[in-house]
């Protein structure tokens, strides 16, 4: 077996460790952050960014985005750099890059290199410092080892920062939905918006997926983003996308710009 594919126990960061990140992080008066994260791989995080990227931008707001994990390309990356025009530096937008295309821990684990939260959080903390508000686009599901002792939940835990959630529009979106909603809720955070992304052939589950999941938590904030085609991922399309849906955009907005709230701690 491969070195880098062998079993090892991750093991996660000491409690204290990503408690005393946040004090940090509060005491320096950085940015709001907000974290997109879904419940997989391809469930439309880097569309979601990037409409939600231009949508604050238009409103006058200064808005950066950031793809602190990437792997097998950058091309995530570049549609946030031509977006955002290059105003946050290569080392802030995308800091950690893999060539091969697998789950970061193993990506690294392939080139000999070690990843720690700090690194991570310091990052995310620099990216802060340049804006009002700061996206941040996760990598794969909420509980995907992006290192050898942490995944994005422990970021949620050592940074402070709203949470939205994405998901493709289609039969098992409910499972998914709720299983990342009540593993945020079992370390007491809660997910300020759930954004259902539309997938080119829809099934008649895609009907009722939303209405289901306000059912569960009427107070919820729950969003469709309807497909945008197989050229979504082109700037120019982004941007008449943006436009376009400023409506569902601008009630996240709303959400987002709430003090206190979903997505920050529960008692």
């Amino acid at each position: 077996m491969c070195p880098c594919c062998s079993s090892v126990g991750i093991k996660r960061p000491a409690p204290t460790a990503t408690r005393k990140l946040r004090e940090l992080f509060l005491a320096n008066q950085m940015g709001q952050v907000v974290v997109i994260t879904g419940t997989d791989t391809s469930a439309g995080k880097t569309l979601l960014t990037a409409l939600l990227l231009c949508h604050l931008r238009n409103v006058g707001c200064r808005a950066l985005a950031m793809k602190p994990f990437a792997t097998g390309d950058t091309a995530d990356a570049d549609l946030l750099d031509c977006l955002q025009n290059g105003e946050l530096p290569r080392t802030l937008l995308n800091p950690f890059f893999f060539k091969t295309p697998v789950a970061p821990i193993v990506a690294a684990r392939a080139e000999g290199k070690t990843v720690r939260l700090t690194d991570l959080a310091a990052k995310v903390e620099q990216a802060a410092a340049k804006c009002d508000l700061l996206l941040v686009e996760g990598c794969g599901g909420l509980l995907a080892p992006l290192a050898e002792n942490f995944d994005l939940l422990d970021l949620i835990r050592a940074v402070p920062m709203r949470i939205i959630v994405t998901a493709r529009n289609r039969l098992g979106v409910l499972n998914h939905v709720l299983l990342t909603q009540r593993v945020l809720l079992s370390v007491g955070f809660e997910p300020m918006a759930i954004v259902l992304m539309g997938v080119g052939r829809p099934d008649i589950s895609a009907e009722t997926n939303a209405a289901i999941l306000r059912e569960t938590d009427p107070a919820k904030l729950v969003l469709e983003i309807p497909y945008l085609g197989r050229t979504a991922s082109r700037p120019a399309v982004i941007r008449r996308a943006a436009i376009r849906l400023r409506d569902q955009l601008s009630l996240l907005n709303s959400h987002i710009s709430q003090p206190g709230g979903a997505g920050t701690k529960v008692a």
